[in-house]
């Protein structure tokens, strides 16, 4: 275990080299709703950070409401336990809070409720980490109908049905009645932040979710959807039918989640464009093709035949047990996004690119500034991790 002095200190490595402050002025300064976003991230109750660093858990509780602060000596002992720079701690950055309420989660029934509040605050360090680069570099503006916060261009309303709201946010963004190419570049290009962590057990409980509560809307896509590009083009689809139907009610509606589903499909296959080409019995040589054409899954193609009344449900049911043993063959088989650059995101990358070619950048600042580790940094930027150059002992 490190000693006091060394967590106080923390190296360059680790954190961007932050000055030393000592724990009696973090005391100080002590900001207890950083204590309650480490913690989540952490994935850690107040019983159990309690536990690590010797006090009670409603010490703990009453450090997070900011009843009490901690002790100088247990400053550096929070930073071990929460795997956090001790100046994490200190209150007068922008934080942009969130609670439960205020993101669509795409699944409502696998994600644990300490899942929720990990991903919850891992969207309002996406939200922090994009106010300190607009700072210094333009961003594309929101053009999302609907949304309250930001600065809005578009001056279009949507209706509240679900396809025809997808018809309408075509149209306004000019995409035509064909296949959408690229997705995820058509959403950060409207000045929508997409994210997609780096894999985590937790991040593939919750699945994907989205809020518009913040400055921008932020999308969160996670990794067990970047497996098959067709699943992550529909989860994103299907989080921007949150954004643009349900940014001002409460989440949490199954219902919501119907409507986010039937916004995607049509977004992505809209019934005027795709009916045509849809066959009306099964066929799975047209619809790997349709697969390819259109960028959405064979599972997505069934159901829309089904929907349009193409195929029965006993037909449905039995194309798709058929399909269960074709999910391995060439055309059947998931293709995750690392060959489709157009389905990662990219605008947080480019814009610290930017920002550190103009104005000298770079990532041990923007850990000081943010008062977070430089690994945190490269993985919300979505920079290569770095990893040690080993040579073999002759």
């Amino acid at each position: 275990m490190k000693s006091h002095e060394q967590l106080s200190a923390f190296g360059e490595s680790s954190t961007g080299g932050h000055e030393k402050v000592s724990p009696r002025a973090i005391a100080d300064g002590f900001d207890g709703t950083r204590l309650t976003q480490a913690r989540r991230l952490a994935g850690l109750t107040k019983k159990e950070v309690a536990e690590r660093i010797g006090v009670s858990p409603s010490a703990v509780g009453q450090y997070e409401a900011g009843v009490t602060r901690p002790r100088p000596e247990h400053i550096p002992l929070l930073a071990e336990a929460l795997t956090a720079p001790v100046q994490f701690f200190l209150s007068g950055r922008p934080h942009g809070k969130l609670d439960g309420s205020m993101a669509h989660f795409r699944s409502l029934r696998s994600a644990r409720a300490y899942q929720r509040a990990k991903a919850i605050a891992y969207v309002e360090q996406v939200w922090e980490l994009t106010h300190a680069l607009e700072k210094r570099v333009q961003l594309p503006l929101i053009d999302l109908p609907g949304f309250a916060g930001g600065e809005v261009v578009s001056g279009v309303d949507l209706p509240r049905e679900p396809a025809a709201a997808a018809q309408a946010l075509r149209a306004a963004w000019g995409l035509g009645e064909g296949p959408i190419s690229h997705m995820v570049r058509h959403m950060e290009a409207h000045g929508i932040v997409v994210s997609l962590p780096r894999p985590d057990e937790d991040s593939d409980s919750v699945d994907a979710f989205s809020t518009t509560q913040l400055p921008r809307p932020i999308v969160v896509l996670t990794s067990n959807r970047a497996n098959d590009v067709y699943r992550h083009r529909f989860t994103a689809a299907h989080e921007l039918g949150h954004l643009v139907l349900h940014g001002d009610t409460a989440a949490g509606d199954m219902q919501q989640e119907r409507e986010a589903n039937a916004f995607a499909a049509e977004f992505l296959t809209p019934r005027d464009s795709i009916v045509s080409e849809l066959p009306i019995r099964t066929d799975f040589r047209r619809l790997s093709e349709l697969r390819s054409k259109w960028g959405v899954s064979i599972d997505s193609l069934l159901y829309r035949c089904r929907e349009l009344g193409l195929l029965s449900d006993s037909a449905a049911s039995r194309a798709y047990q058929r399909l269960h043993e074709l999910r391995d063959q060439p055309g059947f088989a998931p293709e995750p996004i690392v060959g489709y650059p157009g389905e990662q995101p990219v605008l947080l990358a480019h814009a610290f690119d930017l920002a550190a070619s103009e104005t000298g950048l770079t990532v041990p600042a923007l850990a000081r500034e943010l008062c977070w580790s430089v690994p945190r940094v490269r993985e919300l930027i979505g920079l290569p991790e770095q990893r040690p150059i080993l040579k073999l002992v002759p």
